[in-house]
């Protein structure tokens, strides 16, 4: 029996008592002898364990760590006299200018990379400080296997930049795949409706959406057969401000140069334009094929996205999804934020002031503050005194005899007297808003400045709106789209209202124009200055109609046209309805009732004309026109479906946030929502309730805009102050605000070769590659984000319904393979 050695108790170390307990105590083998490798890190797999053992821990600054700790505690004990305080440290301390190197060094790496990769690793040895040939022979290594799995593009090398959240498993949605199926079917449905009402329309349609619906096979609405209008391509290194004309577009034009008449005739029929060859046989034989959406068509259309709104299993699904977004994007900004302002903080000369912003939502007749329409009307009062201005019983008033009658004079004006901002009581009360809009409450005031037709043919409003055109050429990165008013209460409207622009030289190359189309039809039945809903549409639509078939008979039209992006429908949308819109109700000769049509009914033919007039004015070579109407600010849900299947963008839409589905399928079909928070407070919901930070996050296509600056702003510039109240009162980050921006202009009118000036040429590609962040100060990590999103969710869908369809081929394979052969009789 041999005796076990006694084991000998050894004295326990001090943790600090060696300086040299910061080396690294690996084995020589794991140390990097010369001629090994480091043993690189694996990937555990399901049901296996990855040993600690097994993982090299060490970093080529473990050295640097050394000399570091032993500098410091030599300097520790000869300065230990000099210093007032133990905690104090002298300014050329080593461990700061290290960390000053490590930041900087970081900066460099995480930045927009588009570097080389070699450039990369020669930014990573310095980073890490390695020494040793073997660290470098295996960095070598690592790069190239690297670059054998993700080629040289800059897509591939942006998906290394920022981290990622991903979802595992086989149901990733959440929800039983029978939802999933059902859920997915209807939103598939919901999407290619309003793809073949913007085909038709010849408006906007989202490219990534339109994309993944092509691979389910369905064909998109073939328009070749117009030529595309082609334009000068932008180089990438073009300067951000677009070159703009030294000649006004409203002088020296001369009609004899405008293009000559087809010869067509055009006459309405159900409410709808109908174009002939022969103005003088206008009949079905002579009609020109230009497509549009009929009545009975749009009605179904409506009535499956009605019922889709209020299936259970679909709003369930949807909730489920909006809620993964905003949780999703809140994880993305935990783990990305610090990449995407040092992305920013990279870019010379850009921030959020001088990026381009368009103020999509805007009303020509309150485009000012208070304070400028203040300063106007004393201006006036004493430059044009004795301007007639007004026709009381035949007989002229002058400026100076109006305020006379008002015991008012220039001085006893301020902005208190006008009386025309929004305060508590206009809350959900749209009557006093409206009330508003006349100075010291008197209407007479509203028509002489804020009118385009009056006695003195707009001369003051023009005045007044050619200044705000300065102030914004002046600030030169705010662009805005001001709505201008045709009511269709009488033909000449449209030439009244072109006289007055070309009259007066009211344009800038930072203003774009909108027409807006009041729904008030009930009022003008009442008074008797319409007959029908016909009418009114063949007041609003004959002339521009005219005016491209033969622009010499209206010119003033012709040139004013070119400048107006598209038409916008307005009202209080909380008026109630006592009409359905369906296959029962009049026509629009046969409304002659004096309650109002719907707002659907309104839409509906305002879209059927505007697709009608694009097909002809495409064939023409003219710029085409787009519906952005209010849609969703109060009032029922269904306003929202409208919105979904005509129009390109909207504005408000406050409503989506209590339709899951609908705001799920604007998210997908990427609709801009032209937001006005502080309107919204004044009138409908107050700031803090206000559904646009949450939109953000789950990424729609949302944009900040002012509605009414002479109502609910105070300061010279009422865009840059909503976006400083939605900044503080939201916490909105740089690169939020930046985003905001860029949308507004994707979802503005101006040209495609401005936009190209403005944010890259490539601004319409999707993700990162269509971003330009010298011109627009977004990151290209946010746009990867909102993309890889994007795709995912479309993915999700899309794959559903192809499981689905693969399913049910198989089924039929198999039960035609099962089925008996046919027997004799």
């Amino acid at each position: 029996m041999s005796s076990s050695p006694i084991p000998v108790k050894q004295k326990a170390k001090a943790p600090f008592r060696k300086r040299a307990s910061l080396q690294n105590t690996a084995s020589p083998e794991q140390r990097g002898t010369p001629g090994l490798y480091p043993l690189t890190s694996q990937r555990s797999l399901p049901g296996s364990s990855l040993s600690l053992k097994h993982i090299d821990l060490r970093t080529s600054m473990d050295g640097k760590y050394k000399e570091i700790a032993e500098e410091l505690f030599s300097r520790t004990l000869a300065d230990s006299e000099m210093r007032s305080a133990p905690y104090e440290f002298p300014e050329d301390s080593p461990i700061e200018k290290l960390e000053e190197r490590r930041q900087r060094l970081e900066r460099q790496i995480s930045q927009d990379v588009k570097l080389e990769p070699e450039i990369l690793l020669r930014a990573k040895q310095d980073f890490m400080k390695i020494d040793s040939a073997t660290d470098l022979e295996y960095l070598n290594e690592q790069s190239d296997t690297s670059l054998d799995h993700f080629p040289k593009e800059r897509d591939l090398t942006l998906e290394r930049e920022f981290q990622r959240v991903t979802i595992s498993g086989e149901e990733m949605c959440g929800v039983p795949f029978t939802d999933l199926l059902d859920a997915a079917k209807c939103i598939v449905k919901a999407l290619f409706i309003r793809e073949k009402y913007m085909a038709r329309s010849m408006q906007n349609f989202c490219r990534t959406t339109a994309r993944y619906l092509r691979q389910l096979g369905e064909k998109p609405l073939d328009l070749s057969v117009y030529d595309e209008i082609p334009e000068t391509p932008v180089s990438a290194d073009a300067p951000v401000h677009p070159p703009v004309s030294t000649t006004h577009p409203y002088e020296n034009w001369d009609p004899s140069t405008m293009p000559l008449d087809m010869g067509f005739g055009c006459k309405m029929v159900d409410g709808v334009m109908h174009v002939y060859s022969k103005s003088s046989q206008m009949d079905k034989s002579s009609e020109l094929d230009l497509p549009y959406t009929d009545l009975q068509e749009y009605i179904a259309d409506m009535n499956v996205l009605m019922a889709l709104i209020i299936n259970g299993p679909v709003k369930s699904f949807c909730y489920r999804r909006l809620q993964y977004l905003s949780s999703k994007f809140q994880m993305h900004i935990l783990l990305n934020e610090m990449k995407e302002l040092a992305a920013q903080k990279k870019v010379p000369h850009r921030d959020f002031y001088n990026i381009r912003k368009v103020d999509t939502h805007i009303h020509a007749s309150s485009c000012m503050n208070q304070k400028h329409l203040l300063r106007f009307i004393k201006r006036a009062m004493k430059k044009y005194p004795e301007d007639i201005v007004h026709v009381e019983q035949g007989k002229g008033q002058t400026l100076s005899e109006v305020f006379e009658t008002m015991n008012l004079t220039a001085f006893d004006l301020s902005v208190d007297t006008l009386d025309m901002h929004a305060d508590r009581n206009t809350f959900h009360r749209f009557d006093k808003f409206n009330a508003k809009y006349n100075p010291i409450g008197e209407s007479i005031l509203r028509e002489i400045f804020i009118k385009t037709d009056n006695h003195i043919e707009g001369k003051y409003f023009g005045h007044i709106i050619k200044e705000v055109m300065e102030d914004l050429e002046e600030s030169k990165y705010q662009n805005v789209e001001l709505r201008l008013s045709i009511y269709g209460r009488s033909r000449d409207e449209w030439d009244s209202l072109a006289k007055w622009a070309v009259k007066h030289k009211v344009h800038s190359n930072n203003v774009r124009w909108l027409v807006q189309v009041p729904r008030l039809f009930d009022v003008y039945r009442t008074k008797k200055q319409l007959a029908n809903f016909q009418e009114m549409l063949e007041n609003i639509f004959l002339p521009l109609f005219e005016a491209t078939i033969n622009p010499r008979s209206h010119p003033e039209l012709h040139l004013f046209l070119q400048h107006v992006d598209g038409f916008d429908s307005v009202d209080d949308e909380s008026k109630p309805e006592h009409h359905i819109f369906n296959l029962d109700s009049p026509l629009p000769a046969n409304w002659t009732v004096e309650d109002n049509p719907p707002y659907s009914y309104y839409l509906y033919y305002m879209y059927a004309n505007m697709t009608v007039l694009n097909h002809l004015r495409r064939r023409r070579g003219f710029h085409m026109f787009v519906l952005r109407p209010h849609c969703g600010e109060a009032g029922p849900i269904h306003h929202l479906i409208s919105g979904f299947m005509l129009s390109e963008n909207i504005s408000h839409g406050l409503l989506l946030r209590k339709a899951p589905v609908l705001q799920y399928l604007y998210y997908l079909a990427q609709i801009g929502i032209a937001m006005s928070p502080l309107s919204n407070n004044s009138l409908f919901l107050s700031y803090h309730r206000n559904p646009l930070p949450e939109y953000l996050s789950r990424g729609l296509m949302v944009s900040l805009s002012t509605d009414d600056p002479l109502q609910f702003h105070f300061t010279k510039e009422p865009l840059m102050e909503e976006y400083s109240i939605a900044a503080q009162v939201w916490k909105l980050s740089s690169c939020d605000m930046c985003e905001l921006a860029r949308n507004s202009v994707l979802m503005s009118g101006f040209s495609h070769k401005v936009k190209s000036y403005w944010l890259g040429p490539n601004y319409y590609k999707e993700g990162p590659e269509g971003n330009d962040i010298r011109r627009t100060n977004v990151p290209d990590i946010r746009l990867g984000y909102r993309n890889e999103t994007m795709c995912e969710e479309l993915n999700l869908i899309t794959q559903a319904v192809r499981t689905e369809e693969l399913e049910s081929i198989e089924e039929e394979e198999d039960s035609l393979s099962m089925a008996p052969l046919p027997g004799p009789r």
